[in-house]
């Protein structure tokens, strides 16, 4: 099975969640892990789809809330282009193929909004199978690092990643 896993990260907590679901899958499957700058359009062959990025402003960043988090709070650098803006570009499918979204944001306060759902109805409006659940990983403050145990739960959600797929 093909696995494309698509992040986003500005700190490097996504990506690092990112990494890790890629390390798990990788174990039973061929994983290609890509920033979203650099992500492939054609993602046709693919038979899992993962998609990952911060929440920002309730939703997938913007250019300008990723400006907005190097100015104010210090992130180190604002991708040209994000997961909303990789979807955004994708075509519609011919046949579904299975996608899985998840984001980080802060742990406290608790705010609502969810990129991972955002990025999941984008996706299901292509033509996506989006059976599976979004994933929230939590951090601690803008910049980080992630909550303890939740690299732990990446790899748990890898593997529940694999259960959820259709036997081919």
């Amino acid at each position: 099975m093909r696995v494309l896993v698509v992040y986003e990260s500005q700190w490097g907590n996504t990506e690092r969640i990112a990494k890790t679901v890629a390390d798990e899958l990788g174990r039973t499957m061929s994983v290609q892990v890509v920033e979203a700058e650099s992500a492939p359009s054609d993602v046709a062959d693919a038979d899992l789809v993962v998609v990952g990025g911060p929440t920002h402003g309730f939703s997938m960043t913007r250019p300008s809330t990723r400006e907005a988090a190097v100015a104010q709070h210090g992130a180190p650098r604002a991708p040209e282009r994000g997961i909303r803006e990789w979807i955004a570009a994708l075509p519609h499918l011919d046949r579904p193929v299975v996608a899985a979204t998840f984001d980080t944001r802060v742990d406290a306060p608790r705010l609502p909004g969810s990129a991972a759902k955002a990025a999941r109805h984008e996706l299901r409006t292509l033509g996506f199978d989006v059976g599976i659940k979004a994933k929230t990983f939590r951090v601690h403050g803008y910049e980080g690092p992630l909550i303890d145990g939740e690299l732990g739960r990446a790899v748990e959600w890898a593997r529940s990643l694999v259960a959820a797929l259709p036997s081919r």
